[in-house]
């Protein structure tokens, strides 16, 4: 199955948190079964937001072929689109929209600030799964019509954790949880409850030529919603 966001793009902007919690999606066949998404759930305890996704197959038991090179690697990635504006984590307010991603690429160490590896050097552990926060914006030069939004550090308002690449990403270094059918990340997030938020896996792609679009969506194995229209709703913790 192949689905294109650029269409689905503009129904983030427009759709507000609707009552579904969580989201569930029917098992297909024609996925690649790590990332063949049955179920994403987002609930919070008010100061922090435990993202959950669950799929088919193992979850991150398939990573990219490396390159050797930054020009063309790359990535594949678990996401939670969100309703929240880019802002809350220290992004342009209104610049496209927020997402959370767990993602592995072996030719390139976006987290210049953590060594998730422990091997005492935090300039090798890309090929590690690792968390994100990205701002995606639709370009019709990229493959499922979405990127990593281009920026220009020092202009373009960024988070103090982010690597300073011209794009709108976020290294702040929450561990991700990958066991068995589940891939898990909490995060801090103190306005996190009734945001609208949705599940995607994807395929992204570094610009052969190293120009923008920079980071480009190239193509996307599942979207939990089918249309990207963030049904889930953060919800708070069940004390029980």
């Amino acid at each position: 199955m192949k689905h294109t966001l650029l269409a689905c793009a503009a129904l983030v902007a427009l759709t507000a948190a609707g009552n579904a919690h969580p989201v569930e999606s029917p098992q297909d066949p024609a996925i690649e079964p790590a990332f063949d998404i049955t179920r994403v759930t987002a609930t919070t305890d008010g100061r922090l937001v435990t993202f959950m996704m669950e799929v088919a197959g193992l979850a991150g038991s398939v990573t990219p072929e490396a390159t050797g090179q930054l020009a063309g690697a790359n990535a594949e990635a678990y996401v939670w689109p969100t309703s929240l504006d880019p802002a809350v984590v220290g992004f342009d307010a209104g610049s496209g929209i927020l997402a959370l991603a767990i993602t592995a690429h072996p030719d390139f160490d976006d987290t210049p600030l953590f060594d998730e590896n422990g091997d005492g050097d935090p300039a090798n552990d890309g090929a590690g799964w690792h968390s994100h926060w990205v701002v995606l914006t639709p370009d019709e030069a990229c493959g499922a019509g979405l990127k990593v939004r281009d920026v220009a550090p020092g202009q373009d308002l960024l988070p103090a954790t982010a690597p300073m690449l011209p794009i709108a990403l976020d290294s702040p270094g929450m561990s991700p949880v990958i066991d068995g059918h589940v891939a898990r990340i909490t995060v801090p997030l103190a306005d996190g409850e009734t945001a609208g938020f949705d599940g995607v896996t994807a395929s992204l792609h570094v610009n052969d030529a190293g120009a923008a679009p920079l980071l480009c969506v190239s193509g996307v194995h599942d979207i939990a919603s089918g249309d990207l229209s963030l049904p889930g709703v953060i919800m708070a913790d069940d004390p029980h």
